[in-house]
């Protein structure tokens, strides 16, 4: 998965300033840190969605040639 990097001090700093307690700034850091672990880019999609798109493609494929012989038959 995708890996945000950002400056985990300075945010700890900045919500300090925004009035957060030295303890509650850093554990804000820690859950948006563990939770960029679980994002998922654009390339992630599409890597995933490959396979789904080549079997639908198959799959159209398969219904078209299968209405297409039901009106010309041989």
């Amino acid at each position: 998965m995708a890996t945000v990097t950002f400056d985990t001090l300075e945010l700890v700093d900045r919500l300090k300033a925004a009035g957060f307690q030295v303890g509650q700034a850093e554990e804000v850091v820690r859950v948006i840190a563990k939770a960029q672990d679980e994002l998922v880019t654009k390339r992630d999609l599409q890597i995933e969605l490959a396979p789904l798109k080549w079997g639908m493609a198959v799959t159209v494929g398969g219904v078209i040639t299968i209405i297409l012989k039901s009106f010309f038959p041989h």
